[in-house]
């Protein structure tokens, strides 16, 4: 594995590094790159999360631009990253040739490639790359990356993927990364929103929901939240940390919008929105969206797949 400064891009060997947003999953992500020793610069709208990253605090994102060659963003949504992007004193306005940007967010593939091609007329790479694994992989280092744009640029920049990633796919070109991610992020919304209403309905009936896993686990129904999740969920641990339902429920709508861009039926996503977006409306938006299980439990009349207390329930260490 390459080391910070031994790679190169357009030329040059990689200097410093900036990462705007600093948050629940950018603040880990910029934990491992300093782990390697490299230089990092970041900036948050809360400051609060700069200090707590340990990298250097820049004033703005048009310093933060300045001051490094490759620009990592890690942001809530594609409107959020247009913001970043494309305002004055943004990136675009900052950035100069040779530099590379990468969109870690899960953002709307259009949205990805017309920024793309805005940083491309100033010599800027840009690389749509997708994330998946959720915060405890970010902390481990072990996060799976699909990325669209030049093979070349993602390439270059390997070595600072690498710090917090074990797998990195180069998708195609502009675009394709956050395509493979919003298709990933359906399967996996869909996947929890079904074994949710299977875990409330096996409570229901009495069953006793670790065998009732163990049967799932060695079944035809098996999937990584019946694998991953609810494990931990049915003793009451939520596995905090993780995206929110809100941010589920952005992503699948995106899933949905790109499934009618593409010209190709989706009758499992509209359902799939829906279970999200009425559970956000009971009170769980802002939570981590494993408590979807607990919004289809109140409508069910107040189930809980767990036995603990509201004020016992468990979170996981992040």
């Amino acid at each position: 594995m390459s080391t910070p400064g031994a790679a190169a891009t357009g030329g040059g060997a990689v200097g410093a590094v900036g990462i705007v947003g600093v948050g629940n999953m950018g603040g880990r992500i910029a934990g491992r790159i300093l782990e390697r020793g490299a230089t990092l610069w970041a900036y948050d709208a809360d400051p609060r999360r700069v200090g707590a990253s340990g990298a250097r605090a820049a004033g703005s994102v048009g310093e933060l631009v300045a001051e490094s060659e490759v620009v990592l963003l890690s942001l809530p949504d594609s409107g959020v990253v247009e913001s970043v992007v494309l305002a004055d004193g943004g990136v675009l306005a900052s950035c100069r040739p040779g530099q590379v940007v990468a969109d870690l967010s899960t953002s709307s593939p259009q949205s990805s490639v017309a920024i793309h091609d805005a940083l491309r007329e100033k010599g800027v790479e840009f690389l749509d790359a997708g994330i998946s694994g959720g915060a405890a992989a970010a902390e481990r280092g072990t996060l799976t990356l699909m990325v669209g744009g030049s093979k070349d640029a993602l390439d270059g920049v390997r070595w600072l993927l690498d710090c917090f990633s074990a797998q990195v796919f180069h998708m195609g070109p502009s675009g394709s990364g956050h395509t493979a991610k919003l298709l990933n992020n359906f399967l996996n919304g869909v996947s929890l929103a079904a074994t949710a209403e299977v875990m409330v309905a096996a409570r229901k009936a009495g069953l006793d929901l670790e065998q009732f896993l163990d049967v799932l686990n060695h079944s035809s129904g098996v999937n990584f939240a019946t694998l991953n999740r609810f494990p931990s969920i049915v003793k009451g641990d939520y596995l905090e940390g993780g995206l929110t339902g809100r941010l589920m429920a952005k992503d699948i709508r995106l899933y949905v919008d790109l499934m009618g861009r593409l010209g190709a039926p989706t009758l499992n996503g509209p359902a799939c929105l829906a279970t999200f977006e009425v559970t956000n409306a009971l009170g769980y938006g802002d939570q981590i969206s494993n408590r979807v299980v607990d919004g289809l439990g109140d409508m069910a009349g107040g189930v809980r797949v767990h036995d603990r207390p509201a004020n016992e329930e468990g979170n996981h260490p992040t």
